[in-house]
C-alpha cells in the first residue's frame, strides 16, 4: 500500500509544481492567434506535462519511500535477522530473474512490507518490524515473495505508464474546463485570466482524483499476480498462511469504521474504487482455486 500512496502523492504534487511553475514562466500558452484553443499544442503539453510527472515520481521512488518510512538499509547483515532476509531475497531475486534489490527495515508496528523502484535490477524491498516480529520465518518468506514479484513482473514501470496516460487526460481536460469557465462565467476575451488559472488548478485536482480510481484498480489486479508470484516463490500453502496471517491482524486491529476501507483487508461499496489492494477474502480464495 505504501508503495502506491507514495507513487500516487508524489505524482501529483509534481503535476502541481509543473503547472504553476510553467504558468509563473509563461510557457504553457496553448491560445492560438484568435484566442480560440490549439488542441495540437495542448495535446502536446499535456503529453510532456504527463509523463514528466509520473516519470519524476518513478525515479523518486525509492528515495521517497526509504525516506517517508526512516528505512535502514542493510549494507551488510550485522545480525541473525538481517542475514536470513539478506539470503532470502537473494535467493529469491535469483529465482525471479532480477538483480539483488536493496533491502531495509523500517521501525513500524503494523505487519507491512513494500517493494519500489524505477527497474527491475535498481529496486528497494522493505519490510516492517512489525512483520518480522509477529510473522513466522514461512509467511514472511511469502510476503518477500510477494515484493520480490512485484519487481520482477514490472508493476512499478507499467504503473507508471498507466499514470502517464491519466495523466495527460487529466490536463487536456482540466485545460478544457478552465478555458470554458473562463470565457463564459467570467467573460474574458483578452486571454488565459485568473479565472482560467484557478478553475484550471481545481479542476486538476478533481480530475486527479477520479484518475486515481484507474491507478487503484490496476494495484488491485496486479496484487493477484504478486500473490501468484510469491506462491511460486515460497510456496503456496506459506502464501496462504501469510495472508491468514494478515487478516487475523486486521480483525484483531478493528479499525474505525472511517478508515477501515484504507486497511489491507479493504472494504466494499464506493471505498472499494480507492483500495490499494483487493479484500484479503479475495487474494485467500484466489490462491486456494489455483491449480
Amino acid at each position: 500500500m505504501k508503495r502506491i500512496v507514495l507513487f500516487v502523492l508524489t505524482n501529483l504534487a509534481v503535476l502541481f509544481v509543473i503547472s504553476i511553475t510553467l504558468r509563473l514562466l509563461g510557457v504553457d500558452r496553448i491560445m492560438n492567434q484568435s484566442g480560440g484553443l490549439n488542441f495540437n499544442a495542448l495535446l502536446v503539453m499535456s503529453l510532456v506535462m504527463g509523463f514528466a510527472g509520473s516519470l519524476i515520481s518513478l525515479f523518486l521512488s525509492k528515495w521517497m519511500a526509504k525516506r517517508s518510512v526512516g528505512a535502514h538499509v542493510i549494507e551488510a547483515p550485522s545480525n541473525a535477522t538481517e542475514q536470513w532476509l539478506f539470503n532470502t531475497v537473494k535467493r529469491q531475486a535469483d529465482q525471479a530473474g532480477i538483480g539483488m534489490p536493496e533491502i531495509a527495515i523500517y521501525d513500524s508496528p503494523d505487519i507491512n512490507a513494500f517493494a519500489t523502484g524505477w527497474n527491475r535490477n535498481n529496486a528497494l524491498v522493505a519490510v516492517s518490524t512489525g512483520l518480522m516480529n509477529n510473522m513466522t520465518q514461512d509467511e514472511a518468506e511469502a510476503v518477500l515473495g510477494h515484493e520480490v514479484s512485484h519487481v520482477a513482473n514490472g508493476d512499478m514501470v507499467t504503473l507508471t505508464l498507466i499514470q502517464g496516460v491519466v495523466n495527460t487526460f487529466v490536463i487536456f481536460f482540466s485545460r478544457i474546463i478552465g478555458y470554458f469557465v473562463d470565457r463564459v462565467i467570467f467573460k474574458n476575451e483578452r486571454g488565459e485570466g485568473m479565472g482560467f488559472f484557478i478553475t484550471t488548478m481545481i479542476a486538476q485536482l478533481v480530475l486527479g482524483i477520479f484518475a486515481s480510481m484507474i491507478v487503484m484498480w490496476f494495484s488491485r489486479y496486479r496484487e493477484f499476480h504478486a500473490d501468484t508470484g510469491g506462491a511460486t516463490l515460497a510456496g503456496r500453502h506459506k502464501m496462504i498462511a501469510a495472508l491468514e496471517r494478515l487478516k487475523l491482524n486486521q480483525e484483531q486491529a478493528d479499525l474505525p469504521k472511517s478508515v477501515a476501507a484504507f486497511g489491507i483487508s479493504g472494504g466494499g461499496g464506493l471505498s472499494r474504487l480507492f483500495m490499494t489492494h483487493p479484500p484479503l477474502e479475495e487474494r485467500i480464495e484466489a490462491l486456494r482455486r489455483a491449480v
